[in-house]
């Protein structure tokens, strides 16, 4: 008894089992991973994190200035995301952080709001990961992944390559070693970035830059496993500290032995100093305009706050022009430092240093930036740039500041670069998951990345996404699971904790030559070539997104906005317009196109197929083709509609069908159709239209068609060689 109760029982306990286990995988996907797992593969999975690490550390630190963040903000990206993104995605190899396309979005989507680095542009880079991480986990809830679709390979690769280009040349100041202030289009800021390193290029810093790419680039023709980003950044560190890369000085303005220089610097102090104080004018302006404008009529408060308002922004644009043109000429100023007779420094303008008087061998700068210069502590460089002290220690945890002005500013932004990030992570996830074999699920691996920067946000971390140099890496390395991108958070914060001072003489031109070394894999001329190849406009879409993204730089949005605006118009246009072929036979007995093939076509009987969802946009498209044709063939006996390739149809389009079988049939022409599908022809029974047109005129398929009219329509006027019937070519 007991025995026949327990093995009845069993086949309940089994699937209630197998249920919990399928939900409790569903929210933790990570819990598959232990399935089997060893510790030779725990072994695996550490070294592999680890070396992901390795690359990973100096690139993050790279990304995040290309973002317009401090260095250390790239690392606070690294700490996170790459675990979150593992936990919950569906990928076991795919590594997460930040990404030099989608750094490159951030810093686009946010210098017009704040100055870069500033503490208002960090806390709106935050934000935006936050809203990038929502936008992707509810696209992920709601298994909408599909509507990435919206953004074609075409407009993708126009828009990558363009980017690559970007990124790159944005990097030439830092390995100049020169400064310049960002003009209102990319190409004019690398105008002035070449005319800066043409009047003065700071060789050292070069030389770092050259260095880190000729060991990048070495190390990698010689072993692809070696580190070679991590062996560039120690060797070019330990050089920095050695040789005294960066050395800066403290000086009053009065030892600065120039009039000229004065003058600039405290005129450019005077301006600097009146934009905060217009800017508040304004503010209290558009707050004046604001309460006038709840009233009724325009009054002439409103009227003379506007005119106030407009009044203050020209004066605040004539400003900040102003302030660039002194930025440039203090930038231009170089120095010779002398030692005076108590040993403190003088510096002397370079074409007028006094004679038999020996300098210390240093062309010195002064550093400008945005703010007023302090004319008793006034900072001047005699060296390169390096990336300066970073904070120990991991960054408090804690939800960014909810502003719905800014997300409601943000929210474009943040939709194109969900899209763009969640594109290059699923398409690396694709690509490893062909040569491993594992199952991928789209709208999970939204469901990880949308966790992945909603946590970092929370983490002071910018937006971040797949890497697909990185995810090589894991891969290459023999990740056996997402364990590894744990060991590689792991390693970033012990980083953070203990070594951190170590990277304070990493210099700026490195950092530059590791962004410029890994955009390289990002140009693919090729895929223009393909995308031609493919269709004509998928080869112009390309084109058109790479020329507007280069050209609105820094608005790149613009750059994709433009080429899904194409995509989604080429889209309407064919669905609107399918192709109406006319078929006649080919020498491999099938139907096909007769103009393509150049056939000759039935006097008596025309096959037309429709290529496309018969819908309310392009039916009376059918119906103005069938008219040219009976129009064109004066000798047409009958018309077979060739509905393979019709996969839906709507009222319209059943409606337009219905009025072709009258026009057709009034005109003494009999109709028919063949090789209708099922759903399609649910729609005909539904709306009575077989019994308008006969179940004796739809046929299965098109040879079935052929038979049952070609005898019929021919009769004695048979055609020596009919082309429905023989190979007839057009001589």
């Amino acid at each position: 008894m007991s025995l026949s109760k327990s093995a009845e029982e069993s086949p309940r306990v089994g699937p209630r089992g197998n249920l919990f286990q399928g939900l409790l995988t569903g929210v933790f996907p990570f819990l598959e991973w232990f399935k089997g797992y060893s510790l030779e593969n725990l072994r695996i999975d550490a070294v592999s994190g680890l070396t992901v690490a390795l690359v990973l550390i100096p690139q993050s630190m790279a990304y995040a200035q290309l973002a317009g963040l401090p260095p250390y903000y790239g690392l606070y990206a690294s700490f996170l995301p790459p675990m979150m993104a593992a936990l919950f995605g569906s990928s076991r190899q795919l590594a997460t952080g930040p990404v030099a396309v989608v750094s490159l979005m951030t810093s686009a989507s946010l210098e017009p709001l704040a100055t870069a680095g500033s503490e208002g542009y960090i806390a709106y880079a935050i934000m935006l990961a936050l809203m990038v991480g929502v936008f992707q986990f509810s696209l992920g809830i709601l298994r909408l992944g599909v509507v990435v679709n919206f953004l074609s390979h075409p407009v993708v690769n126009g828009f990558t390559n363009a980017a690559a280009i970007i990124i790159a040349s944005s990097q030439l100041s830092k390995m100049f070693g020169v400064h310049v202030d960002k003009a209102s289009h990319h190409y004019e800021t690398i105008i002035r970035v070449i005319e800066s390193a043409v009047h003065y290029t700071h060789w050292p810093t070069l030389f770092m830059g050259a260095l880190a790419f000729a060991v990048m680039y070495g190390l990698r023709w010689i072993s692809p496993k070696i580190p070679n980003v991590l062996v560039a950044v120690t060797v070019t560190t330990l050089i920095s500290w050695a040789t005294g890369f960066q050395h800066n000085a403290r000086v009053e303005l009065g030892a600065i032995q120039s009039p000229e220089a004065r003058q600039l610097i405290q005129s450019f102090n005077e301006t600097v100093r009146k934009i905060p104080e217009l800017s508040e004018q304004r503010s209290r302006a558009y707050s004046t305009l604001e309460e006038a404008g709840h009233g009724d009529r325009l009054g002439v408060e409103q009227l003379k706050a506007e005119h106030d308002a407009s009044i203050l922004t020209l004066e605040i644009k004539h400003l900040k022009e102003d302030a660039h043109r002194y930025r440039e000429r203090i930038r231009n100023l170089l120095f010779r430092g002398v030692e005076g007779p108590e040993g403190e420094m003088f510096f002397y303008p370079e074409e007028n240093l006094p004679g038999g008087v020996s300098h210390d061998g240093r062309v010195w700068r002064v550093r400008v930036g945005n703010q007023p210069l302090s004319e008793e502590s006034l900072t001047l460089t005699g060296g390169g740039d390096v990336v300066g002290a970073i904070p120990s220690g991991l960054p408090s945890l804690s939800v960014p500041r909810i502003d719905l002005g800014l997300i409601l500013h943000l929210f474009p932004f943040a939709a194109i670069i969900s899209l763009l990030g969640f594109m290059e992570a699923i398409s690396i996830a694709k690509a490893m998951a062909a040569k491993t074999g594992q199952r991928l699920d789209p709208n999970r691996e939204l469901i990880g990345q949308g966790l992945a920067n909603i946590c970092g946000a929370m983490g002071k971390s910018y937006p971040t996404s797949g890497s697909f140099s990185r995810s090589a890496v894991n891969l290459q390395a023999g990740a056996v699971s997402g364990l590894s991108s744990v060991f590689t958070s792991l390693a970033v914060v012990i980083v953070l904790i203990f070594f951190t001072p170590l990277l304070y003489h990493l210099p700026q031109s490195v950092l530059a030559a590791v962004i410029m070394m890994a955009v390289i894999g990002l140009i693919n001329v090729s895929g223009f070539v393909h995308a031609w190849k493919a269709q004509w406009y998928d080869g112009a879409i390309a084109i058109i997104s790479f020329v507007a993204t280069l050209g609105f730089a820094p608005h790149l949005d613009r750059g994709i906005m433009i080429g899904v605006v194409l995509s989604l118009g080429v889209f309407v246009y064919k669905s609107m317009r399918p192709k109406v072929a006319s078929l006649a036979r080919f020498e491999d007995m099938s139907f096909r196109c007769a103009s393509t093939h150049r056939l000759q076509e039935c006097r008596f009987v025309a096959l037309v197929r429709f290529e496309g969802s018969l819908f309310f946009a392009n039916a009376s498209y059918l119906e103005d083709k069938i008219n040219e044709l009976m129009r064109r063939k004066r000798e047409l006996k009958h018309i077979v509609i060739v509905a393979n390739g019709i996969n839906d149809i709507d009222a319209s389009g059943e409606e337009v069908l219905s009025l072709i079988v009258d026009t057709v049939r009034s005109a003494g022409i009999d109709i028919s159709m063949s090789g209708v599908n099922e759903s399609v022809m649910r729609v005909l029974e539904r709306t009575h239209f077989t019994e308008k047109i006969g179940r004796d005129h739809l046929h299965p398929t098109m040879e079935k068609a052929v038979d049952a009219v070609h005898e019929q329509t021919h009769g004695t006027d048979a055609e020596e060689f009919c082309p429905l019937v023989n190979v007839c070519r057009i001589a």
